[in-house]
């Protein structure tokens, strides 16, 4: 799912070893809970309630009623995108490759772009296709529809009306395109003298490398620009996208978007005077704003405590680019300034706990292992001061 690499996927990994890592991320993207569901479905056993509620929590459900139906709606779904994201990408890849080669790397990209991942079958991955409008529209279509979440696509596609549409579909939508063309205009105007990057390219390339690189960072971590060679401004704001990240019940992970839109309504309701956060007339619920705090807190706290130990592990590193790698892996981003083969071991265990905890989410492993008990006393209120 995240896309850090010690070694170079394309050279090191036989046919046999990239044909398993689509596997992984195929089932890292859509989930285990979804194939755990196709499973039981193809040796024809019944989904116990149990399991229901499994599959409810897994895709961010409100009720336990067609989930079962939703996770085969989702499955073909997915192979529908991927297959046309394949097919458009072999228009560019199989004059250039070849027929077998260029349907391979085309499956390859297609399903890992459509699930987040950013693993690529090049060294400089997407580099060499910067200016290419195929390779960037297709690609950046692909895990902008993964990241949008699986809850939203069905939404959008039983109500095409955005009026229709839940107030979770609509924050989605609105907030992926908002945050979207911010991404552009920052990274275009922050690395617009830098010749390392967009400087010294024409004006169309540059236009397309900072959307490229603006929309993929959110969630995908496929980059056509050189990441170590980008201004710090470009990599501080890149890590607030990372940790961000992509939409609840999707391929990507992060704290995710609407978690950090209720936090930002949350805020302009304070700045109002207001006792109740509201956004397209209607009232989102106190406990869904306390759960939005809550994971924010929790992505932060994981977040310092994992570069907190690379920083004793790994002292030898700058501490920008350890940074960056560690926000890559809490978000299963998968962009890199360089540094993941030079981690030490303990480093780079840090990381994948990073990336396994960025995946789960802190929040629902805590729940997972925490025991709960219901409240059965209510205390009197008193006030605290804060700021």
């Amino acid at each position: 799912m995240t896309g850090l690499v010690t070694v170079d996927t394309g050279t090191v990994f036989t046919l046999f070893g990239e044909a398993v890592i689509m596997i992984l991320i195929q089932v890292g993207g859509l989930g285990f809970m979804t194939f755990a569901v196709l499973v039981i479905l193809f040796l024809r056993k019944k989904i116990t309630l149990k399991e229901r509620l499994l599959i409810q929590e897994a895709l961010s459900q409100t009720s336990i009623g067609g989930v079962v139906r939703l996770v085969l709606s989702l499955f073909i779904f997915s192979l529908v995108i991927e297959l046309a994201g394949m097919i458009l990408l072999a228009t560019v890849w199989v004059p250039e490759y070849g027929w077998r080669e260029g349907l391979h790397v085309s499956l390859f990209h297609s399903i890992s772009a459509f699930n987040n991942a950013g693993f690529s079958l090049w060294s400089d991955n997407l580099m060499g296709y910067v200016g290419d409008p195929v390779i960037n529209l297709v690609i950046t279509g692909l895990f902008i529809l993964g990241g949008l979440g699986f809850t939203v696509l069905v939404d959008v596609y039983k109500k095409p009306q955005f009026k229709k549409l839940t107030l979770h579909s609509k924050l989605m939508i609105i907030g992926t395109l908002v945050i979207n063309t911010v991404a552009l205009l920052f990274i275009f105007f922050s690395e617009y003298g830098n010749p390392a990057t967009i400087g010294g390219m024409p004006l169309i390339d540059q236009l397309w490398a900072s959307y490229f690189q603006g929309v993929t960072t959110r969630t995908a971590g496929f980059n056509s620009l050189d990441i170590g060679s980008m201004e710090d401004s470009s990599i501080l704001f890149m890590m607030a996208l990372m940790f961000i990240g992509a939409g609840s019940g999707s391929t990507g992970s992060g704290i995710k978007l609407t978690t950090a839109i209720i936090i930002l309504l949350t805020f302009i309701t304070f700045l109002q005077n207001k006792s109740e956060v509201a956004v397209f007339g209607r009232t989102i619920k106190n406990n869904i704003v306390i759960r939005a705090f809550a994971i924010t807190f929790a992505g932060f706290m994981t977040v310092f405590v994992c570069l907190l130990g690379l920083t004793l592990t790994d002292p030898q590193l700058p501490f920008l680019e350890v940074a960056f790698e560690v926000f890559s892996a809490f978000g299963t981003v998968g962009l890199s300034m360089g540094i993941t083969a030079e981690l030490s071991v303990p480093g780079k265990l840090i990381i994948i706990v990073m990336m396994f905890l960025g995946r789960v989410g802190p929040i629902t492993l805590a729940f997972s292992l925490a025991v709960i008990k219901p409240d059965k006393v209510r205390y009197a209120k008193e006030d605290v001061y804060t700021g």
